[in-house]
């Protein structure tokens, strides 16, 4: 699938990320208030190249935020990126989004918000990637040695908030190993149940991964 990415801030990370996203076939289009913050953009990037703030609404519609796929908000502000990623997913519907922090101390403030983030410690062109490509969450943060396994981020359409673990394993066929929620790992016990901002981190198998994306990006089954 070829889509648009809207990445605001071009700082190391967010040139990495347009010259990945540019070579997997996308189209990117890059915001930063400093117009000479786009010379660590290749000479060969073709993507938009847009100067200005990433949060004000006319900016984001010369980046194209309202065909974008996903928008990603690499800057070093954490209240700019926070700000501006609300407006990307609240005002736009960008149903991709996330944002850089740097104060690991504000993890649960935007958790609330519903807004997926990666904190200072963890921060890489690799960990955005997981969290605005979702087929890229089911590259797995582990493999068991026979590689049959993996342990990775799995994303749930939103109809399944309020439904217990137990019933998301059973629908998908996987093992929930432990939920990221309000920044911390939680343990599922019997009867946890999905709750908006969580992130649900489980094993499954290698070859049913498709599959599971497919079954979890829908609503679960009415029951009769």
């Amino acid at each position: 699938m070829v889509a648009h990415f809207v990445i605001m801030g071009c700082g190391r990370v967010g040139a990495t990320l347009a010259h990945t996203l540019e070579d997997a076939g996308h189209s990117v289009a890059i915001i930063d208030q400093d117009e000479r913050a786009f010379r660590r953009l290749r000479n060969t990037f073709t993507g938009r190249k847009v100067t200005g703030v990433g949060f004000d609404r006319d900016t984001l519609k010369q980046a194209g935020v309202e065909e974008a796929y996903a928008f990603a908000a690499v800057s070093s502000g954490d209240n700019s990126n926070i700000l501006a990623t609300r407006v990307a997913r609240e005002t736009f519907h960008v149903a991709h989004v996330v944002a850089r922090i740097y104060d690991p101390g504000r993890a649960e403030i935007y958790q609330r918000l519903g807004i997926p983030t990666v904190a200072a410690v963890r921060w890489s062109a690799d960990q955005v990637l997981r969290r605005i490509l979702p087929e890229q969450h089911l590259a797995g943060d582990y493999r068991e040695p026979s590689g049959r396994l993996v342990l990775a981020e799995v994303d749930l359409h939103e109809d399944w908030i309020g439904h217990s673990m137990d019933s998301i394993e059973s629908a998908a066929g996987i093992r929930i190993a432990f939920l990221t929620r309000f920044g911390e790992g939680l343990l599922p016990q019997a009867g946890t149940a999905y709750q908006e901002g969580d992130t649900v981190h489980a094993m499954v198998s290698l070859d049913r991964t498709s599959e599971i994306s497919r079954i979890l990006a829908k609503a679960p089954a009415k029951e009769s």
